[in-house]
């Protein structure tokens, strides 16, 4: 009678592990389904940054030339643990 215990605890846990460890259809087909749009490029003055452009040129406040301005990251990529 244990050795019939011990196989059916054995073979329910060897069940649960592969049922845990197995990815969801659902979770894989979400992540597929996710385009990433490309970032919009913009130009900015390095001494009036509330200037933006979608081209380069010269900032209409100083005359200095605009400068690609960097994307803003966020917060939980820079947070690793």
């Amino acid at each position: 009678m244990k050795k019939v215990m011990l196989m059916a605890v054995a073979i329910l846990f060897s069940a649960a592990t592969v049922f845990a460890a197995s990815p969801t259809t659902a979770a894989s087909d979400t992540t597929k389904s996710k385009k990433v749009k490309p970032a919009k490029v913009q130009y900015t003055c390095t001494m009036h940054p509330e200037v933006l452009s979608d081209k380069p040129g010269k900032c209409p406040k100083c005359g200095m030339e605009l400068v690609k301005k960097e994307p803003a990251k966020k917060k939980a990529e820079k947070m690793k643990m």
